[in-house]
């Protein structure tokens, strides 16, 4: 529903031969405002070696580096695919972000039909008038209900996105019980909605950045569905939690990100089983992927998925450049490759 909805609010757009996607002026209303961004294509993950496709259980598909002269554009958290072209992300000031990825094959080339706008409160202003902008986590279920973390604040809030699309006004979520001693600017950061035909079905995963339990676990959430409550995520090697997905197969994807001034920005993807997520319960998973500086990375925030026609699961991954100009916004997409 929600992909169904959004269509009629994104336009086609037309990509220049330089990768410049030109919106149309004349779409606005709950679209929001279009912006232009442009993209620089990334053919190497690995720099030099455009021939090494492969890395652990991920096959690169291509990336892009995304710039706009918008002053909003940046600072990207969270992201929600609605298929393989059309997505929706949020930023860290509260900005929507709507757009569809342009594509020669299956390699990413551009971002088409751009456009922002500022999320709205309960009352129709703006959350980050209420000081409520440190937006870091989206997430919609299947009735086109857009749910977004808010991290300083520690809120959750729900807009009918697929009814009202940027228009739409915030509405709180209640905050699971128990979750509490977040620290500051390590609280929220991820949210999963589970879908129908999961153990988990109708379900809230809310995973926190670093608020670590006694045994030094992630703390975590399940909000709603048949078996709310508290668990928690093993941390291994200094790594936080920056985003999260519903696999197409049912399982919950870990994006991983860790920062030190020695070694610079590291990312990685763990799969965590879903049957293993239960009140009280401790999960782990393997570690599908893993890169520091010597690959196209930056501050890797956001992640989302999709199946394209053939039934591959590709993945999206966007990085937060912190609205520096010594960091980049990248987009990547990778194939999940079986074992």
């Amino acid at each position: 529903m929600l992909a169904g909805a959004l269509a009629a609010l994104i336009t086609t757009g037309l990509l220049t031969p330089a990768g410049q996607a030109e919106p149309n002026p004349a779409v606005l209303g709950d679209r929001g405002e279009p912006i232009t961004v442009e993209a620089r294509p990334i053919f190497a993950f690995e720099p030099g070696k455009p021939d090494r496709v492969r890395f652990g259980r991920l096959q690169f598909r291509g990336g892009l580096e995304l710039t706009s002269s918008h002053k909003a554009f940046g600072g990207i958290s969270g992201l929600k695919m609605l298929d393989a072209e059309r997505f929706v992300a949020v930023t860290d000031k509260s900005d929507w972000l709507t757009g569809r990825i342009v594509y020669q094959g299956a390699r990413p080339v551009g971002i088409a039909d751009a456009a922002m706008a500022a999320m709205l409160g309960p009352d129709g202003r703006t959350l980050a008038a209420r000081g409520w902008y440190d937006t870091e986590a989206i997430t919609a279920d299947q009735n086109g209900v857009v749910y977004v973390g808010i991290e300083r604040v520690n809120r959750i809030v729900r807009f009918e996105f697929g009814k009202q699309g940027v228009a739409a006004p915030a509405r709180l979520v209640p905050w699971p019980q128990g979750l509490t001693g977040l620290p500051n600017n390590r609280g929220i950061e991820a949210l999963a909605a589970v879908p129908k035909g999961s153990p988990l079905a109708g379900a809230l995963i809310v995973i926190t950045e670093r608020a670590l339990d006694p045994a030094g676990n992630i703390k975590a959430a399940l909000v709603g569905g048949p078996r709310p409550g508290l668990f928690a995520i093993a941390r291994h090697d200094g790594f936080d939690i920056s985003d999260a997905t519903v696999l197409p197969d049912g399982d919950l994807l870990l994006l991983e990100r860790r920062f030190t001034w020695t070694t610079g920005v590291a990312m990685r993807l763990r799969r965590i089983p879903i049957a293993a997520i239960a009140p009280g319960a401790v999960v782990d998973g393997p570690m599908l992927a893993a890169a520091d500086m010597g690959f196209q990375i930056d501050n890797m925030e956001a992640l989302g998925t999709h199946l394209t026609a053939d039934g591959e699961t590709v993945l999206t991954l966007i990085s937060d450049d912190n609205f520096s100009f010594l960091q980049r916004t990248l987009l990547l997409q990778f194939t999940l490759v079986d074992e």
